[in-house]
């Protein structure tokens, strides 16, 4: 919703990197502005608690921490968290893990997501990412919306389909190759734009350069635009 530091005006709120803490009385919400894709789920959700027109933009304490907790996990991009201060339980992590392919859009992936580097360093364990597919994002691997000034186009068809049940559970592993794909190792379903299951498994290669002619997959177009990644996350 808005990328403005608003912990200048208010000292109760806490910085850590680019994430602002909003404290309340039952529930505290973390925002993250780099991840920030302005999907605008949380404002449609709970304008009463966010609100860009406001200052701070986001008070917890206009709703339940229920209301609250349940409008933060809407957040497709993980801009948003929550961390519940009155004991009550955190965010559960996803039965099973999924990609969905948005038109013309990210990867938005939910699960048990571990995200690394090329090193093979891990970030913290996630529940909801949306990764770049553009290649033009300035915060990859996740995306900043940079596919809407590049004018990147693709609907989210997939070319397979699933076959057969995926039994095996478990984090799935995201790796950035670098200058190259993302390697995802861990079961997942990959689903298309029109929420076809269509593809199943434990292991794929997934495009970040946004030129390959199999998408989402990976074809090796990255070798040819001269895609340039280290795998490293910002």
């Amino acid at each position: 919703m808005s990328n403005q530091d608003y912990s200048v005006f208010d000292p109760s709120l806490r910085l850590q990197g680019d994430r602002t803490i909003y404290p309340g009385k039952e529930i505290e919400v973390w925002y993250d502005r780099k991840r920030c894709i302005h999907a605008a789920e949380c404002g449609r959700g709970l304008k009463e608690v966010f609100n860009g027109k406001k200052t701070p933009w986001i008070d917890p304490d206009q709703a339940t921490a229920e209301q609250v907790a349940k409008v933060v996990t809407r957040c497709p991009a993980g801009a948003l968290n929550y961390k519940r201060v009155d004991g009550a339980g955190q965010e559960s992590i996803p039965s099973e893990n999924t990609v969905m392919v948005s038109p013309d859009g990210p990867l938005y992936v939910r699960g048990e997501i571990v995200v690394q580097d090329a090193e093979g360093h891990n970030e913290a364990t996630q529940t909801r990412v949306a990764l770049c597919r553009c290649g033009a994002s300035a915060n990859k691997p996740y995306c900043d919306g940079a596919h809407t000034k590049v004018g990147f186009q693709d609907a989210g068809p997939v070319n397979s389909d699933a076959e057969g049940n995926l039994e095996e559970k478990g984090a799935l592993r995201v790796k950035l190759l670098p200058d190259g794909p993302l390697e995802c190792s861990g079961a997942l379903t990959i689903r298309a734009a029109g929420g076809r299951d269509a593809f199943q498994g434990t292991s794929a290669y997934l495009c970040r350069c946004g030129a390959s002619a199999n998408k989402p997959f990976c074809d090796g177009a990255h070798t040819n635009i001269g895609f340039r990644d280290p795998g490293l996350v910002k």
